[in-house]
């Protein structure tokens, strides 16, 4: 049974994510079919950029979320209908305020302590309260929230900050470090005094991350066997930013596995290699709403999508192979299945954008863009480096629609960490193309509501009365029965151009000499499978 851990960063494919639960079946030909399982091999893995910090309670970037999946463990696994399984936690109960978690037996720390409840009770703790800023913070674990561990019985008790519909996979959400990294957070910025499968042996930052894996480790997903032939003994994780460059490294064998994007992906398909895929948001739009930012007038929210042919942007970042875009939360098993977006998005409307900066006294200058008391209408749009080739191409497209409305959008192309800092601290941003991937719509509550970078997540200054009262409505509900109101208050969104969602894509991760799959977005440790 395909299983998947839940992991709590943001998810921006490009800059942060809040990923999925469940993988896509693999795909592709098979060229292991006929080869021997192999054990004591070293799997290589690429990545887009360095993550920077991998302690995973103050970072939202994907990336180090994607390292972090062989470093930290949660309480629970989620399987590929969405029901949970054991993790480091035997037995489990959830209402939406409190949750109860019994740890199974044996688990140890690296240095050989065993992993206790003070222990999880203490990285749950350290999230909820606020005096930390962690910025997972009502993401997986409200703000305010508690737990109380009973050792002896090896129990965590934990009351949320605030009702919480998916209490339960949220709290068994949170990576779980040990005692020395509570104790010394920096060691955890070097992905030290982890709980999961692997321990790091060698950090070269921007270059490699080399992993080894812990032979007491028998506490993987459901009924994880670690005496399985063909699991890797090492994980070297290379940075490499060039879709080309990775390409060529898959087929030469010399990397075990990568995503692709962009028009390599057809070489490695060429050649029959495996892959396996998952569906993520792909392209998005948001919009600095602070005091005396162009987005913060909604009107001019709307005429800067209504300015943008957004279709055939789609088509240029997707390389026309989009998904459908119904909703924020992309990744499957979905907990609410239903649309959101079909209809709220403002279509194509070049002369009513241009209006629109009329009525607001924007008129053309001499050169066609527009100016208002002297100040020309000149605007910072960002975007991610690292989701692949399609990306600058189709934030130039989008470039030129603005210029065509009389707005002069100057590109930043920037990677994770450096997206991070101007979204969540210089602030420095009109525009962001940088999608969030999430898969469970109460994941995104901080970063379109409440408290405002530096003290929270919500990057873009969103203040939306109506979706703050339905995410409140559907925080009440266990589960699917709120999903109604989820899916209303992702449409409220929609409807003040708080956010322009307008393409999803289908990610193949491909792999020579290894078999994997893929949940929450990211390769899953506990199913590579080495072969000779």
């Amino acid at each position: 049974m395909k299983t998947a851990r839940h992991t709590a960063v943001t998810a921006v494919v490009v800059a942060l994510t809040v990923s999925a639960c469940g993988a896509p079946a693999p795909s592709g030909t098979d060229p292991t079919a006929n080869r021997k399982l192999a054990d004591g091999k070293t799997f290589t893995y690429a990545v887009g950029s360095d993550p920077g910090t991998l302690d995973p309670a103050l970072t939202v970037l994907s990336i180090a979320g994607e390292i972090g999946r062989y470093l930290y463990d949660g309480l629970l696994n989620v399987d590929d209908k969405g029901q949970p399984e054991a993790g480091l936690a035997a037995q489990w109960e959830a209402t939406t305020t409190t949750a109860s978690f019994t740890l199974r037996k044996g688990i140890t720390c690296p240095d050989g302590s065993p992993l206790t409840a003070t222990d999880v009770a203490a990285n749950i703790n350290f999230i909820g309260d606020p005096a930390n800023k962690s910025p997972i913070a009502g993401n997986t674990v409200q703000v305010g929230t508690k737990a109380v561990a009973d050792d002896a019985a090896g129990t965590v008790k934990v009351t949320s900050g605030a009702p919480d519909a998916f209490l339960l996979r949220n709290a068994g959400n949170v990576p779980i470090v040990c005692a020395k990294g509570l104790a010394d957070r920096k060691t955890l910025a070097k992905g030290e005094n982890g709980t999961g499968m692997f321990t790091v042996s060698e950090i070269v930052p921007n270059d490699h991350y080399t992993l080894t894996r812990r032979k007491d480790y028998n506490w993987g997903p459901g009924t994880f066997d670690p005496g399985q032939k063909g699991l890797p003994d090492k994980v070297v994780i290379r940075v490499v930013p060039n879709m080309t460059t990775v390409t060529n490294l898959l087929l030469s064998g010399e990397l075990n596995a990568a995503q692709v994007i962009g028009p390599d992906q057809q070489r490695l398909r060429a050649r029959g290699l495996f892959h396996a895929d998952t569906t993520v948001a792909f392209g998005e739009l948001w919009f600095n709403q602070a005091p005396g930012r162009f987005g913060a007038d909604q009107a001019m929210r709307r005429a800067l999508v209504q300015a943008l042919d957004l279709a055939p942007v789609a088509k240029v970042l997707t390389r026309d192979a989009g998904a459908p875009v119904r909703g924020l939360i992309t990744m499957e098993p979905l907990a609410c299945t239903g649309d959101s977006a079909t209809g709220h998005i403002p279509g194509f409307d070049l002369a009513a954008a241009k209006a629109a900066f009329e009525a607001a006294g924007w008129k053309p200058g001499p050169d066609g863009i527009r100016t208002k008391d002297g100040k020309r209408l000149a605007l910072t749009a960002i975007y991610g480096t690292q989701i692949g080739a399609t990306m600058t191409p189709a934030a130039e497209l989008m470039q030129r629609g603005w210029k065509e409305a009389g707005v002069d959008v100057t590109l930043k192309g920037l990677d994770s960490p450096a997206t991070s800092q101007t979204l969540f601290a210089t602030g420095d941003w009109d525009l962001s193309m940088a999608p969030v991937s999430l898969n469970l719509p109460s994941q995104l509550i901080p970063f379109v509501s409440g408290n405002r970078p530096p003290e929270g997540t919500n990057f873009a200054h969103i203040d939306n009365p109506r979706y703050d009262a339905l995410v409140a409505k559907a925080a009440s509900q266990v589960g699917a029965a709120g999903c109604p109101d989820w899916l209303a208050a992702e449409t409220a969104l929609f409807e003040r151009q708080d956010v322009a969602q307008f393409a999803n894509s289908v990610l193949p991760t491909f792999g020579n000499k290894a078999r994997f799959e893929i949940s929450n977005t990211f390769l899953q440790p506990s199913s590579i499978r080495m072969y000779a």
